[in-house]
C-alpha cells in the first residue's frame, strides 16, 4: 500500500481529483484559486495593520500569534519569495528571535510548547538554512518537553509519548502534541542532515502510541472509555464534548469531535501510517461521515476556525482531495471550505468566531491567521 503523502503548508504537491471529477471541478477550482488569491491578500492587510511597532502581534506573552501572522504574510500567493523581505516580517522574526530563551523555547509566561510550535514553523519558512541553529535548538525544547513519566514498559502513564502546554504540571494534549509533531516532522530533515551532535529526535513510536490512545478505537485503545468509532478527543480520559451511551451496548464513552479529529488524522500522517492502517481508515471514515462546516461536530460553533484550519491541513497532508459523503456522492470539501471561509470575511479583511469566543476565537488576529493559512492550503492544494 503506497504511503500517505507528507505535505506540509509551504510545499504542497499536486492532487490529482478523482478522474470522473476532473473535467468537472478542473473550471470550478481555477475560480476559487483566483479568489481566495484576491481575499488572502485582503486578510493580510488586516494582518499587517495590526502589527505592534515592536514587531509583535496579539498577545506579547504569546508569541505564537507572531509565528502565525508571519506565515501568513510569507506564504500570501502574491509574494515573491525571490523578493525583499517585506518590513513586517523581517521586523516579525526579529521579534520572534528575541524571546528565543536559553533552552530553545520561543515563548512568554505561558503556553511554551504552543508558542515554539508556531514559532519554528515561521523561521523555516522564512529560511530553514538561515534559522537553522535556532530553529534545532526550539526542536530540542519541544522534544525535551515529550512526556515521560513512568519506567517505559513498568510505570508508563497514559500522558506519555504526547506533548502538554510545558510546565512541571502540564499533562499532554493531543493538540499541542499535533503541532509539536508538524514542526518536529517538517523540520527534521534540517536537523538530521546538519550533524550537530546537540540536535536530538523524538520518541516517535511513543508519540503515536500517546495518539492512538486518544482514538475511539478499541483495536488500537484499550483505555477507559474508550468508543469504537473512530474519532478523536483532547486527551486519554478527557473530551471537551462529553461522553455519550451507546443505545445497543449500554457503553459509556468519550464523544469524539471535529477539530481533535482532523488533529489527530495529521498526527497519524506525520507518524507516517500506511493509508491501510486501521486507525487512519477509521477517523476518515468518521470525518466523512460527520461532514459539515456549519459547526465543528461535537462542539457546535466553539473552535470552528480551529476545525477549519485542522481540516485543511490533515486533509491536504493525508491527499484526500474529496471525502466520501453518505449518499457515495465525492465531497469536493476543499470548494466548500473555501466558498464558506470566503463568505466570514468582515469588510476590513479580517475573521472572527461569531458563533462561540472559546480558545480566543474572538480575537481577530488570531482568527484571521487561521482563516488565511486554511485558504492558504486549499489554495496550494488546487490545480
Amino acid at each position: 500500500m503506497k504511503k500517505l503523502l507528507i505535505s506540509s503548508i509551504i510545499a504542497i504537491s499536486s492532487l490529482s481529483l478523482i478522474a470522473q471529477d476532473k473535467v468537472l471541478l478542473k473550471g470550478a477550482h481555477l475560480s476559487i484559486k483566483l479568489e481566495t488569491q484576491e481575499v488572502i491578500k485582503k486578510g493580510n492587510k488586516f494582518i499587517i495593520g495590526q502589527q505592534n511597532k515592536e514587531g509583535y502581534w496579539g498577545d506579547p506573552d504569546l508569541p505564537a500569534f507572531t509565528g502565525f501572522a508571519v506565515k501568513c504574510l510569507l506564504l500570501d500567493p502574491s509574494f515573491d519569495p525571490k523578493g525583499t523581505v517585506p518590513a513586517p516580517v523581517k521586523k516579525g522574526i526579529e521579534w520572534l528571535l528575541s524571546q528565543q530563551k536559553e533552552d530553545g523555547g520561543i515563548y512568554g509566561r505561558g503556553m511554551a510548547t504552543y508558542s515554539t510550535s508556531a514559532s519554528i514553523m515561521a523561521l523555516w519558512i522564512a529560511g530553514p538554512e538561515k534559522y537553522k541553529d535556532q530553529i534545532i535548538s526550539a526542536r530540542n525544547f519541544l522534544i525535551n518537553h515529550q512526556t515521560d513519566w513512568g519506567v517505559k514498559g513498568e510505570n508508563d502513564t497514559k500522558f506519555d509519548g504526547g506533548i502538554g502546554y510545558g510546565g512541571s504540571l502540564a499533562h499532554s494534549d493531543l493538540s499541542n502534541t499535533h503541532r509539536a509533531l508538524e514542526a518536529l516532522y517538517t523540520t527534521r530533515a534540517l536537523a538530521t542532515d546538519t550533524g550537530d551532535k546537540k540536535a536530538i529526535e523524538l520518541d516517535w513510536e511513543a508519540a503515536l502510541e500517546f495518539v492512538s490512545r486518544c482514538q475511539n478505537l478499541q483495536a488500537t485503545n484499550k483505555g477507559e472509555k474508550t468508543g469504537n468509532d473512530g474519532s478523536f478527543v483532547y486527551y486519554p480520559g478527557n473530551s471537551k464534548a462529553g461522553e455519550a451511551v451507546d443505545s445497543k451496548t449500554g457503553r459509556v464513552a468519550l464523544r469524539g469531535y471535529g477539530s481533535m479529529s482532523y488533529s489527530g488524522l495529521l498526527s497519524l500522517v506525520y507518524s507516517d501510517l500506511d493509508e491501510s492502517d486501521q486507525r487512519v481508515k477509521a477517523v476518515i471514515n468518521w470525518l466523512s461521515d460527520n461532514y459539515t462546516l456549519k459547526e465543528n461536530p461535537g462542539l457546535g460553533g466553539q473552535g470552528l476556525y480551529y476545525y477549519y484550519h485542522a481540516m485543511a491541513k490533515s486533509l491536504v497532508a493525508a491527499n484526500k482531495p474529496t471525502l466520501e459523503g453518505k449518499d457515495g456522492l465525492k465531497i469536493d470539501w476543499r470548494s466548500e471550505l473555501a466558498a464558506t471561509v470566503i463568505n466570514g470575511q468582515r469588510e476590513d479583511g479580517s475573521w472572527v468566531n461569531t458563533k462561540a469566543s472559546r480558545w480566543m476565537e474572538n480575537d481577530p488576529v488570531l482568527v484571521t491567521s487561521y482563516a488565511i493559512m486554511t485558504l492558504q492550503q486549499i489554495h496550494s492544494s488546487l490545480n
